[in-house]
């Protein structure tokens, strides 16, 4: 069985140093213990992802990108040419764009199913069975033809221990620019700073003047506000308008009203 493990140039959330994302170093221990596996990496350079070959990975393909441009088509490609029975991606980056949309496009631009989530794969020759997560630790399983292309689940098995022998030895090849595709047109983005938007008050009037607006969003518009404001008044007047309110509202039965 021939694997692909994608990889992508990851950064740590605090120091900002290259590091592989932790669910493509559990998608290469997925595939470590079903046959064949190679890493792909589509980028300026490779060292980000040079440390997959002590992790699992004897041997990584680099396809030389410029920075900033799509590197969907130059894998679609590369995968096209490979040919391979399974595909691995981890869900998303790390510490850059992080869309996860870069499997959903090869997928599309190779005609592969794509099953999200895995957690494990087991299997051989023709037949792949996938365990996928849907959440709160429940699996489906599912058994498939391939070639497929899956996404891993952060629940996945843990990544193996890094080897620094293994890394000595493994081997980066760079892919020529003749194996790439053309380099499709690059998304627009704008990037705004973050602005905190107010939170809507469910039942809040959309009418009416502000003061209105503002008693129904402090709470002062409500069944309170219907009773009489009393002021130091005398205790069986504040007694009386007590009872009246409670027969109001119905937590009184009013003895004026004859029983059914």
């Amino acid at each position: 069985m021939k694997i692909v493990v994608l990889l992508s140039a990851g950064r740590h959330p605090v120091s900002g140093a290259p590091v592989l994302p932790r669910m493509e170093a559990q998608a290469i221990r997925i595939a470590a213990s079903l046959g064949e596996v190679l890493g792909l990496h589509a980028g300026p350079d490779a060292d980000a992802v040079r440390e997959a070959l002590g992790l699992g990975l004897t041997r990584i393909e680099h396809i030389a990108v410029a920075k900033g441009l799509d590197p969907v088509p130059a894998l679609a490609a590369r995968l096209a040419a490979l040919a391979p029975d399974l595909v691995l991606a981890g869900r998303r980056g790390q510490g850059g764009a992080e869309s996860g949309v870069v499997p959903y496009a090869l997928a599309e631009a190779l005609d592969l199913l794509l099953i999200p989530d895995v957690v494990a794969v087991s299997g051989g020759g023709d037949t792949l069975t996938l365990d996928q997560s849907l959440g709160r630790g429940a699996l489906r399983r599912v058994a498939v033809r391939g070639p497929v292309l899956a996404t891993v689940h952060p629940d996945a098995a843990a990544p193996l221990a890094y080897a620094y022998g293994k890394a000595r030895r493994g081997t980066i090849e760079r892919v020529g620019a003749a194996a790439t595709a053309a380099d499709g047109p690059e998304a627009a983005v704008e990037e705004r700073p973050y602005r905190r938007r107010p939170k809507l008050v469910k039942g809040a009037p959309t009418g009416g003047s502000a003061a209105e607006r503002l008693k129904a969003a402090t709470g002062e518009g409500g069944s309170a506000t219907k009773g009489r404001l009393l002021v130091e008044p005398d205790p069986e007047e504040a007694a009386r308008e007590i009872l009246a309110y409670l027969r109001q509202i119905g937590v009184i039965a009013d003895a004026s009203k004859p029983k059914q």
